[in-house]
């Protein structure tokens, strides 16, 4: 018995020949990979725009109208990338066949290039992937791994979002001439040769209305989180928009440790600002002019419902302090455990009389879930900033 020769290996390493259906193509894959390309970018400029509220640059006067800014576009996020996601695989599956193209043998400028090419395009699938599946993961908020998921999504969606341009300017000339021509157009010779004569087999076109309509029914399946009317069809949906007092909840007091101090009956909210300190209680608290308010909570997993708020503004409540109303605030909270425990409000929000401390929820007393004694509920803000069980407020002079 001899030992297999490289000419034995090669014979068994499949060529794209060998590849019959003739639903590949280039046609196809123009196509699909344009629909991509879309779904990534509007994936790429909202979740940029999610980085940007949670840490605003200085030169972005972001504030709190539009009210529902933040549940539109971190809503789009989500759905953009749940879309790609069909997508992607039938664009992998279109050119798996030219994975097996044979290199160059020779060393020179061509082995190079395809080198480069190919390593450009292990970035850009590894990319694709990663934030694919990682995002998914966060929706589901299980975090199999050590690494802070924001700050390595958001380097992740650079990496993808510079592989794809290197992509779209290699591969150029193979999209137009791949848009250039109808999808069923017969085979040419980039595309992969066809031995199947089958007329039953899917046809090019079969697949792309298959890749569209997989990526529509998997947004309509998921869209119901924040799309209200979707709420009944929307079966894979993490939140479908039922909870306590008519709103989900995402951490509750018990795994957030704040559940004892949340109930202590002694409990003050501390009000700090010019190196003074007042506490109120709650009745003290209710007994402030109070304002009502339709506000949506919106958290980064791309859930959002709309809710009514009641409890005295957060201007009001500085204002017992002498503090003006465009002071940035930070807030803090009881929990013990997890992140978010502190947050800062800017100006721009604390002046809005629509920043609440809030002490009611849809008309009943807020529940401990939801942040009794009382919480934080600003207009446009992520969900993780509006914070719950609040126990001191320290204004910046």
């Amino acid at each position: 018995m001899r030992l297999p020769r490289v000419e034995d290996i090669e014979s068994r390493i499949p060529r794209p020949e060998d590849f019959e259906s003739r639903a590949r193509g280039t046609a196809l894959t123009a196509r699909v990979g344009m629909a991509l390309g879309i779904a990534f970018s509007i994936c790429f400029l909202t979740g940029i725009w999610s980085h940007w509220q949670y840490q605003t640059p200085g030169w972005l006067p972001l504030g709190p109208n539009p009210t529902q800014l933040y549940r539109f576009t971190q809503g789009t996020h989500i759905l953009s990338g749940i879309a790609a996601i069909p997508l992607l695989l039938v664009k992998l599956w279109s050119v798996f066949p030219r994975l097996f193209i044979r290199p160059p043998t020779k060393p020179g400028r061509e082995l190079v290039i395809e080198i480069l090419e190919r390593a450009s395009i292990g970035v850009l699938v590894a990319a694709a992937f990663f934030q694919l599946s990682s995002g998914l993961l966060n929706i589901a908020q299980w975090y199999p791994w050590n690494f802070s998921f924001r700050s390595t999504h958001y380097a992740v969606a650079w990496i993808s979002i510079g592989a794809i341009l290197v992509h779209i300017a290699v591969k150029l000339p193979a999209i137009r001439k791949g848009l250039g021509v109808p999808v069923n157009a017969p085979v040419d010779k980039d595309d992969v040769e066809n031995d199947d004569d089958d007329p039953d087999a899917p046809t090019r076109r079969m697949v792309l209305q298959g890749a569209f309509v997989a990526s529509g029914l998997a947004v309509l399946l998921t869209a119901g989180q924040t799309v209200p009317f979707l709420r009944k069809v929307s079966v894979f949906a993490v939140r479908d928009g039922n909870g306590p007092q008519d709103l989900p909840i995402n951490r509750t007091a018990s795994g957030a440790g704040s559940a004892k101090a949340a109930m202590d009956p002694n409990f003050v909210l501390e009000i700090v600002a010019k190196g003074q300190t007042i506490s109120l209680s709650r009745d003290q608290l209710l007994a402030m002019p109070q304002r009502t308010h339709r506000l949506p909570i919106t958290c980064v997993e791309g859930w959002s419902r709309n809710a009514v708020w009641t409890g005295p503004s957060l201007r009001d409540v500085i204002a017992m302090v002498g503090a003006p109303a465009d002071s940035d605030v930070t807030i803090r909270s009881m929990q013990t455990k997890g992140a978010f425990g502190v947050s800062v409000l800017p100006a721009n929000y604390v002046k809005d009389h629509r920043a609440l401390l809030a002490l009611e929820l849809n008309g009943e007393t807020l529940s401990l879930d939801h942040g009794y004694p009382c919480r934080i509920i600003a207009p446009n803000r992520p969900g993780v900033f509006q914070t719950k069980w609040v126990r001191r407020l320290e204004v910046k002079a």
